[in-house]
């Protein structure tokens, strides 16, 4: 099983990007992040060609989640369900052939001392505990996306200039470390565990990709019995060279299912 991740940054925007990463490459399964349509417009005409189940939930302008799969899910579940704001559009469960598969697209948190920070926070810890009531770690599960955290120092450049950063605030790691450790392994890690690779180049800062001044911000985890299967980890490039691409690119894991 090849299952991939992509945040789009507007999937309207990056639909050749999608569409010829998806001929190329053939994933099992692809899961966007900030596809940045209300469902009612989802291109899902656009899609059909590619022959892939489109699963999705989204809002206008923001946020927004898919699962483009080659098998039809089992099943399907959006949101947090602790009770609080469901946050539909960065939260997609889907289960295809047996396994669970949550696609998550977590709060930036804008600046450290904002509202948005603290629910970013918060947000991680929601998620632990949809994880305690849904999944086992026991049992193969995968979750992907972009976390909107750079676990280590080795996964943002100038480390030391970012330790204010929301996406690398020793909070922020904390609170990603904390859902983590629930039962979850970082494949790329597990496999190259020396290796500096990122997914995601900023378009403010010039000539980010050419100096590789980027974030590993996008990343694959699964429990233990499907991370011990895990054969091949990467992320592709040439997306983000691509015409009017996304400020992230694909990172893909196979798994021998």
């Amino acid at each position: 099983m090849k299952i991939a991740t992509f945040n789009a940054n507007s999937l309207r925007k990056r639909l050749p990007i999608v569409l010829d990463w998806l001929e190329k490459q053939k994933p099992d399964v692809l899961c966007i992040q900030e596809t940045k349509v209300q469902d009612s417009e989802f291109p899902l005409t656009a899609l059909a060609p590619s022959g892939y189940d489109v699963t999705f939930r989204g809002m206008k302008s923001y946020n927004g989640v898919a699962v483009l799969s080659r098998k039809k899910p089992d099943s399907v579940r959006a949101g947090l369900d602790d009770g609080g704001d469901p946050d539909e559009p960065r939260l997609l469960h889907v289960v295809i052939d047996g396994i669970p598969i949550v696609n998550t697209y977590v709060p930036q948190g804008f600046e450290i001392d904002s509202p948005k920070y603290a629910y970013k926070l918060e947000w991680f810890k929601r998620l632990r505990r949809y994880f305690e009531k849904h999944l086992s770690p026991d049992r193969p599960a995968i979750w992907c996306g972009d976390m909107n955290v750079a676990p280590r120092p080795m996964d943002v450049h100038s480390p030391e200039k970012h330790l204010t950063h929301v996406c690398y605030h020793e909070d922020a790691r904390k609170a990603y470390e904390a859902t983590v450790s629930w039962g979850f392994q970082d494949v790329f890690v597990k496999l190259y565990p020396d290796r500096q690779q990122f997914t995601f180049w900023d378009y403010r800062a010039p000539s980010s990709l050419e100096n590789n001044k980027g974030w590993r911000i996008d990343h694959i985890l699964a429990t233990a019995p499907l991370a011990e299967k895990c054969r091949r980890v990467d992320v592709d490039v040439e997306p983000r060279r691509a015409k009017d691409p996304s400020d992230h690119t694909f990172l893909w894991a196979e798994f021998s299912v």
